[in-house]
């Protein structure tokens, strides 16, 4: 079998795990959105490293829910300087800073992604998210976080999230074996967290569908109707969501 497929098929298969072993924390997270929906509450997605994307996956995306506040940190992204932001990441003492620019309400949820779960930032945003009295999802590879050859040390995500998702990715994310390569190529996290967390927000809207309540959803830009809809969308949340 080619690399490519195999990947490929690696992909497949840990999505049918999540499907088939993730169901109850999935609509548990889907309920929980809903719920912070249904009162006018945000949905705020935080990430350092590749996981960031997971916020501007969620964020003003056709098809995807309207209320998301994506907490993006350039110097915890990497387009200014990726290992910059891998020291940064390590610091304490930030995610207090950073929780205080946001947006903020009562019936806020938090998504937190981090595959190892266990740097500094993520450990300390998670603690002051439970410590506002916050939902907080977490979206994490137990299976690295809980291994022995991790760097990070420190309480993990998952055990301060109140809500769980795995992304079942290996211990360093590679999934990959290639001949001659000492290192494994094919990270997974990425792909499986989008999967993740577009099929809890999809479960959200049809929880609010079903209570006979409208959620704002995002169309597609690139059509007339689309870009309309849009417009008076963005004018509604733009008082909750800033970088709208």
């Amino acid at each position: 079998m080619k690399a490519q497929s195999e990947y490929l098929l690696k992909v497949e298969k840990l999505l049918e795990k999540v499907r088939n072993q993730s169901s109850t924390e999935l609509e548990s997270a889907a309920q929980a959105i809903a719920n912070c929906l249904e009162k006018g509450g945000l949905i705020h997605v935080f990430g350092t490293g590749h996981s960031h994307m997971l916020a501007e996956e969620l964020f003003y995306r056709a098809g995807g829910l309207g209320n998301v506040n994506p907490i993006l940190e350039e110097d915890l992204m990497l387009h200014l300087s990726a290992s910059r932001s891998t020291e940064i990441e390590r610091t304490r003492g930030l995610a207090e800073q950073i929780l205080q620019k946001q947006n903020i309400g009562p019936h806020d949820v938090f998504i937190l992604a981090s595959n190892s779960g266990g740097n500094a930032v993520i450990e300390e945003m998670a603690q002051a998210v439970k410590g506002r009295g916050h939902t907080l999802i977490a979206v994490t590879s137990i299976t690295h976080a809980s291994a022995a050859g991790a760097r990070a040390n420190g309480v993990k995500l998952h055990q301060l999230a109140d809500i769980v998702l795995d992304n079942y990715g290996e211990l360093g994310d590679a999934s990959i074996s290639i001949p001659g390569l000492e290192t494994k190529v094919g990270p997974t996290s990425s792909v499986i967290g989008t999967a993740i967390v577009n099929a809890i927000s999809v479960r959200a809207a049809e929880i609010l569908s079903a209570r006979g309540i409208k959620p704002t959803v995002f169309a597609s830009s690139n059509t007339s109707a689309g870009e309309r809809h849009n417009s008076d969308l963005v004018e509604e949340l733009r008082k909750l969501v800033k970088i709208l």
